[in-house]
């Protein structure tokens, strides 16, 4: 049985609302990078790009940063959730001389993928 390594990423101040993020990474939960990385291409959202860098950030920290040798394909999308980044508050002029307040509002996204280890070819004996 191989074992299982994890590896992770954090994207912050993502210029996209949680809300609307949260429906993107919803779509490629528990699934594996390969076939996360086609839905997030072909996924005509803004946050779309965001949540793609993520994964493949993260896929790349498990494959290049671990001493140990990963096989490609087993590799999957353990967790991934999006919270609430900074807020910028805005004023927009108003009638008569007021000003009404609006925040515009970032993510975070953390992304951690698992993958297993390769199997080690059994030497043969002569």
């Amino acid at each position: 049985m191989a074992d299982t390594h994890f590896a992770h990423a954090y994207i912050k101040g993502v210029d996209s609302q949680p809300r609307k993020t949260n429906v993107v990474a919803s779509l490629v939960r528990d699934r594996y990078v390969a076939d996360a990385v086609v839905i997030l291409e072909h996924t005509p959202r803004k946050a779309a790009r965001a949540v793609l860098k993520a994964v493949e950030s993260a896929n790349a920290n498990l494959l290049n940063n671990s001493k140990i040798s990963i096989d490609p394909k087993t590799v999957r999308i353990a967790r991934i959730f999006v919270t609430s980044g900074t807020r910028m508050r805005r004023y927009k002029p108003a009638s008569r001389g007021r000003a009404l307040p609006y925040e515009i509002i970032s993510s975070n996204i953390f992304v951690e993928v698992a993958g297993e280890e390769k199997a080690k070819k059994k030497e043969e004996k002569k």
